[in-house]
């Protein structure tokens, strides 16, 4: 039995998805959270399988994720449907429901977050709407896992009977006669479509272009319709759309106002809306952001996120040491105890002391993405990237990208624009990604220690502005036009919940650990057996006799330029395209030394201005080999060897400006 989820974009699909299946998939209160379709297993019956669909205000095919959500439903035909309805925003919940209705599929509608309909004092009669829409009605509140076992057994019921929605009229009048009239002409061209006559004749009056082409209408049949269609426009003194949603929303209306009893006020919106006052403010709301982030970097980098690092680090340090002596005292041989910790301890270790500072960043993240904040961001962003060629919306990727690149190329899809998307994928690894953290605090640590903080949050704004210069210029020459319109629900505040953000922080710390001990590990001891051994496989004594040294050299005359010229450091960059944390660990491998002891070894190989030109770099260069997949899954090969090319071709012409002026300036 497949079961697919289906509803507006915040409406709590993938937090019913979480509970149903035992998925850790993210929630987050803004909306696009899902641009992809997810399957599980449903927990308490293994033969049910859920799909949780992108988050939709219709079926018409103008976004990627209505295409998307709309293929999946007409061509995939599942066995049901949850419809899931904000029961705080029941009537545009309900505006999806009247068309999920004429796909003739069993079909439950779940009215969540009744918590907040209680809290505002809503009264919904569900039996009621029930009786109106033909098909059951069950109250949840999916984040506390209220009503989920009586919406599956409702569902399931329906299945099992193979009970689709009756037959029924929303319309009355012209829209009534013309949507009749359209049904009967277009009724065997649907059979053969395997599309409900229904739907299918609701969507030829929309002008639905896709559907136009699965009908195969003939030009006589084509002309009836459109007749009609001009007859219902022409007594209405409306045109097509605008009739077929005036139709959908009267009748809602007049079910609310028999289902549904409000307040004279809703605590939580005219809460929001004082809220929305201060931090969403035409002069102050970009400040205010900026502030917000700035006290997050400051945490995370000057107080509590270094602190809880540097003490990781000592206790992986002091393991070191501790394993180190046991090895010695066993007798090992020298070789496999400088594998142990020069490879692995050195590697992997510099690598995992970062987690304290990676999970903090994520905390403070969450708890804006949560509470709604963020998509506040993109509302008062939308005016500023709209000057450099950009909607507010390709603000979520950007915001995405401060955790992990890969995740935020794949944002994108909830971009309508071709335009933008490609735009947006471009300069989105200018957004400094966790896996470079720990390539700044190292660097800082060692060349700039009474002003870490300020030259960790430099790096972020850096990479920001450094964005904002090439979208212009690419605004200009290559991504001509204007953004898309924007448009955007902003969601209620609401306070973060506990569970959600724990299943984050878990989530990016099991997917650094993960990291760290496959591709960082792997890493790590290659690195090691190269710069350990020489082309004949003798230990070697000095490691510039090394294979790794033969390697590195014939690379970092490229970087001399830049003031790192150096094999070691070009190495290093090397293998920072298997994962940003890479470059970390090879340098405490390649050096010989814990994370703690790294700055003076560092000090050999760059001075402070070279240090900054090799941090200018590498936040530039090209990202992770994951996110250059990435790349290629949503724009073709062509423009992932585009985005390599420019990539580090930027990043070398930025770092080597920067150095030459600085040495110049003495």
């Amino acid at each position: 039995m497949i079961i697919a989820l289906a509803g507006n974009q915040n409406s709590g699909k993938t937090t019913l998805f979480n509970q149903l299946t035992g998925s850790n998939q993210r929630v987050g209160n803004f909306p696009g959270v899902t641009v992809d379709v997810k399957e599980g297993i449903y927990k308490a019956d293994k033969s049910i399988k859920i799909i949780d669909l992108p988050g939709i205000y219709s079926l018409s095919p103008y976004s990627p994720e209505e295409i998307l959500t709309r293929d999946y439903l007409i061509k995939q035909r599942p066995d049901g449907i949850i419809n899931i309805i904000d029961g705080t925003s029941l009537e545009r919940g309900l505006y999806l429901s009247l068309q999920l209705l004429l796909l003739n599929i069993p079909m439950v509608i779940a009215i969540n977050m009744m918590d907040e309909v209680y809290a505002n004092g809503i009264v919904i009669k569900t039996d009621i709407l029930s009786e109106y829409l033909k098909v059951p009605i069950i109250p949840v509140c999916a984040n506390k896992n209220e009503g989920i076992t009586d919406l599956m057994q409702a569902l399931k019921d329906l299945v099992d009977n193979r009970c689709t929605p009756p037959k029924q009229d929303f319309c009355t009048g012209a829209v009534h006669r013309t949507l009749h009239a359209t049904a009967h002409i277009l009724e065997d061209h649907a059979q053969r479509a395997n599309v409900p006559a229904s739907f299918a004749a609701v969507k030829i009056i929309e002008g639905d272009e896709p559907m136009m082409a699965d009908l195969a209408l003939g030009e006589n049949e084509i002309e009836m319709i459109e007749h009609a269609i001009t007859e219902m426009e022409n007594e209405l003194s409306l045109d097509r759309m605008a009739a077929i949603a005036d139709m959908r929303y009267q009748y809602i209306e007049d079910v609310c106002k028999k289902a549904v009893t409000r307040p004279k006020c809703d605590k939580h919106h005219d809460r929001t809306i004082k809220i929305d006052n201060v931090l969403t403010h035409k002069i102050f709301g970009i400040p205010i952001f900026l502030g917000i982030m700035l006290l997050i970097f400051w945490l995370t980098f000057g107080v509590v996120g270094s602190y809880l690092s540097d003490l990781l680090s000592g206790a992986i340090d002091s393991l070191a040491a501790i394993v180190s002596k046991g090895l010695t005292d066993f007798g090992i041989n020298p070789v496999v105890e400088s594998l142990v910790i020069d490879g692995v301890f050195a590697g992997v270790g510099s690598v995992l002391s970062f987690i304290p500072t990676i999970i903090v960043l994520f905390f403070l993240l969450s708890l804006l993405e949560d509470s709604g904040y963020m998509a506040r961001v993109a509302f008062i962003m939308d005016k500023l990237l709209r000057k450099i060629g950009l909607s507010g919306k390709s603000i979520v990727p950007m915001l995405i990208g401060f955790g992990c690149t890969v995740p935020a190329i794949m944002a994108t899809r909830t971009l309508t624009s071709d335009r933008d998307k490609k735009m947006t994928i471009f300069l989105t690894p200018f957004m400094s990604c966790s896996a470079k953290l720990p390539i700044y605090a190292v660097f800082t640590m060692a060349f700039f220690t009474e002003h870490r903080a300020l030259v960790m949050t430099a790096m972020y704004l850096i990479g920001i502005l450094l964005a904002i210069l090439v979208a212009l210029i690419s605004k200009k020459f290559l991504f001509k036009g204007n953004p898309i319109p924007f448009v955007m629900e902003l969601p209620n505040y609401r306070l973060p919940t506990v569970k959600n953000t724990f299943l984050l922080l878990w989530e990016k710390t099991k997917d650094f650990i993960t990291r760290a001990f496959t591709i960082i590990f792997v890493a790590s001891i290659v690195i090691w057996f190269l710069n350990k051994f020489d082309i004949r496989f003798n230990v070697v004594s000095d490691s510039k006799d090394s294979m790794l040294a033969a390697i590195g050299s014939l690379i970092a005359p490229v970087f001399t330029p830049l003031g790192f010229g150096n094999w070691k450091a070009s190495t290093a960059l090397l293998t920072g395209f298997m994962a940003k944390e890479a470059v970390v660990s090879t340098l405490a491998v390649l050096l010989s030394t814990g994370i703690e002891k790294l700055s003076a070894p560092l000090a050999t190989l760059f001075t402070p201005i070279s240090a900054f030109s090799f941090l200018l770099f590498t936040l530039l260069y090209t990202p992770c080999v994951a996110a250059v997949a990435a790349v290629r899954r949503e724009l073709g090969t062509k423009y992932m060897f585009i985005s390599i090319v420019f990539q580090t071709g930027f990043a070398y012409i930025v770092a080597m400006v920067f150095y030459q002026i600085a040495m110049l300036a003495g």
